[in-house]
């Protein structure tokens, strides 16, 4: 995506190869009958894979009948069902997959066990030396989608005339890169989940014809060809990218980097650009009737239920809204009534996003800057820089560092007076 500093050549090289990258995939062979491996089942979501039930059992005594049903009632779902029944003693989550379903027993208000993770809370860091407020911290970047020859099948592509086209993939990578070193120079160790615009997962679209194809059954060839696309770089990706995450990586907080877009019709070759311009972070939670129905999307959500992630993320994400406030001068973004999110607090948000549900984790997913807007057009136009320079009628950090400022700040702001020693 457009890098940003005079290091334009391999940009445009990037952007030149985008159509190309494009014409292969429209012309790879096509096989409805390739099997994919899974078959769509609908007491999972797509891809998804059967619960391990009886692993919810290392969380019996960690909370208490209170907290968890405060949890589910103010974060987690936004309907009346569910999918459980609670007594004082347990609470038995129902499944069509397992008779009897699986029950996890509550703990007393005096005798509550801490709930197994591979993640630490602040609570659990030693005190950090002066100037490393993040020392010891293991934080992963998930630089969020692909870009490169994928931006175009990913929607996440537009261009005005011959300027630089503006790819999140590829814009989220570069944020990324500056991000890392900040961070570790603070004390941090640090992973990007993806390095380049290479894919995580194995698959690709034409893995998934046959589940796509049993989706919508009789579609029309390209709505399947388009939902296999989607399975492939939203679903299949995600997924690669949280086995990665979970068993490998394990960090005490990954970081979903994102821009955020409007609605730019129908043609990304004319877009129509707009004047919003806004920000906000999203937290895991919100899961809508049909998503709770899901026996996967339970499974998941229990894990971050009995793990407290909640806390934790909304404690930090408090000050990284701050910091985005003070950094960007954005107004924080509103969603519209009947969305499925819940109101944590300003330009902070709570839904049910794949990568925020998989990562069992705390996750901050950042959503700043709208692609499509006026000034970030200009903004991605300028490329890299030192220093302040005027665009679009004002002076300003290039979009990536004043992106990273504001995420580094954020951070040192929760973690270093909470890791203070003792005086």
């Amino acid at each position: 995506m457009p890098d940003r500093s005079r290091k334009l050549p391999p940009l445009l090289v990037a952007g030149a190869i985008l159509a190309l990258g494009l014409v292969v995939v429209l012309i790879m062979p096509w096989d409805r009958d390739e099997p994919a491996g899974l078959l769509p089942d609908s007491r999972l979501s797509d891809l998804g894979e059967k619960p391990d039930w009886p692993v919810l059992q290392r969380y019996h005594g960690v909370l208490t009948r209170a907290e968890f049903e405060q949890s589910l009632r103010e974060v987690y779902v936004l309907g009346d069902d569910w999918h459980c029944t609670i007594t004082d003693e347990a609470v038995t989550i129902h499944s069509d997959l397992q008779p009897g379903g699986q029950a996890i027993r509550f703990a007393a208000p005096d005798a509550r066990k801490s709930p197994p993770r591979y993640w630490r809370p602040v609570s659990e860091l030693q005190p950090a030396p002066e100037g490393r407020p993040l020392a010891g911290l293991r934080i992963a970047i998930d630089p969020g989608h692909l870009g490169g020859t994928w931006a175009k099948m990913e929607e996440r592509w537009y261009q005005l005339g011959d300027t630089l086209p503006v790819t999140e993939g590829d814009m989220t990578m570069i944020t990324a890169k500056k991000l890392k070193p900040r961070l570790e120079g603070l004390g941090a160790t640090v992973t990007l989940v993806r390095n380049d615009t290479e894919p995580v997962t194995s698959k690709r679209p034409v893995d998934f014809a046959n589940y796509a194809a049993r989706k919508v059954p009789g579609a029309p060839d390209d709505e399947v060809r388009k939902l296999a696309e989607r399975l492939f770089y939203r679903t299949a990706e995600i997924r690669a990218r949280a086995k990665l995450v979970n068993e490998e990586i394990q960090p005490d907080l990954i970081l979903c980097l994102h821009f955020n877009a409007e609605a730019w019709g129908g043609d990304p070759d004319n877009p129509e650009l707009t004047h919003r311009n806004h920000f906000h972070l999203i937290l895991h939670g919100a899961y809508m009737d049909g998503e709770i129905a899901h026996e996967d999307e339970r499974f998941e959500m229990m894990h971050k239920v009995f793990q407290g992630v909640h806390e934790e993320e909304a404690a930090i994400a408090a000050e990284l809204v701050k910091s985005f406030a003070r950094e960007t001068m954005l107004p924080a973004y509103l969603y519209a009534l009947g969305k499925p999110t819940i109101r944590i607090g300003p330009a902070l948000w709570a839904r049910n996003l794949l990568a925020n549900r998989l990562y069992q984790c705390p996750v901050l997913f950042f959503e700043p800057y709208v692609m499509n807007s006026e000034v970030v057009h200009a903004r991605v136009q300028a490329g890299d820089y030192d220093g302040e320079r005027e665009v679009a009628n004002r002076f300003r950090k290039s979009l990536y560092r004043e992106y990273v400022d504001a995420v580094v700040d954020g951070l040192v702001n929760y973690y270093e007076p909470r890791r203070k020693s003792d005086p």
